[in-house]
């Protein structure tokens, strides 16, 4: 038996760009059999609704963990595990951020006036994991392709968002460096996603921390499909 999660999940609560919220995005994941998501909203430096200045640190975070604490409740009305995360951002290079709590995040404001390398090198220190999001994305709002192989855990080479050339680039990537592949359908739209991607495990995690381990042990497989209103099986 395999266990699926949704790694990459916007909310519009959060995330400017998202258009299903997370009650939405949850009952959706549900319906398709998923065991569990992790919530990766725009962080402050990205596409996020949250006021970016004007406001306290304590406020700022509180707003951006609306989406997460909705999709909570909504999770544990379905039965679905949802952890906690965020999608850093740096002039459209992003990183999907796991492991870490909106507690933490209170703790260290100093992580806005980190380098992009200091705030990974920071994060995987404190316990985080870090995965490139669609590293050779190619978009108007992205200036450059920016690669950090020392700096992070593994990178997506399955993003749904993506070109077919682009993920073949992130495989080609990860292999010659030796890094973790990693998978998410970066899904902004709920119900009409079209298609997914994530991990599954054979071995249902009791806890965030577990999840991260199995992730960390290489633990996991990618999938990707199309849900069945899609033509999926």
């Amino acid at each position: 038996m395999w266990y699926k999660y949704e790694t990459h999940l916007h909310t519009s609560e959060t995330s400017a760009c998202a258009r299903a919220s997370a009650k939405d995005q949850i009952e959706f994941y549900a319906r398709e059999g998923y065991t569990g998501v992790v919530v990766t909203d725009h962080f402050l430096n990205g596409n996020t609704t949250v006021p970016k200045s004007g406001i306290p640190w304590e406020e700022q975070i509180a707003l951006f963990c609306v989406g997460y604490e909705n999709a909570k409740k909504t999770g544990t009305e379905f039965g679905l595990d949802v952890y906690f995360g965020l999608e850093y951002s740096y002039h459209g290079t992003d990183f999907c951020t796991y492991g870490i709590t909106p507690d933490w995040l209170l703790h260290h404001p100093e992580i806005m006036e980190m380098s992009t390398s200091e705030y990974l090198d920071f994060v995987r220190g404190e316990g985080g994991v870090v995965i490139q999001a669609h590293p050779f994305r190619e978009a108007p709002y992205i200036d450059a392709i920016r690669l950090f192989p020392r700096h992070v855990d593994g990178v997506e080479t399955v993003n749904i968002a993506n070109t077919d050339f682009q993920n073949g680039m992130a495989k080609e990537y990860a292999k010659k460096y030796g890094l973790r592949a990693f998978a998410g359908s970066d899904n902004h739209l709920g119900f009409k996603q079209e298609k997914l991607a994530g991990i599954k495990t054979s071995v249902k995690p009791k806890s965030y921390s577990e999840f991260i381990n199995l992730i960390l042990e290489n633990k996991y497989k990618i999938f990707e499909y199309k849900p069945k209103k899609y033509g999926g099986n």
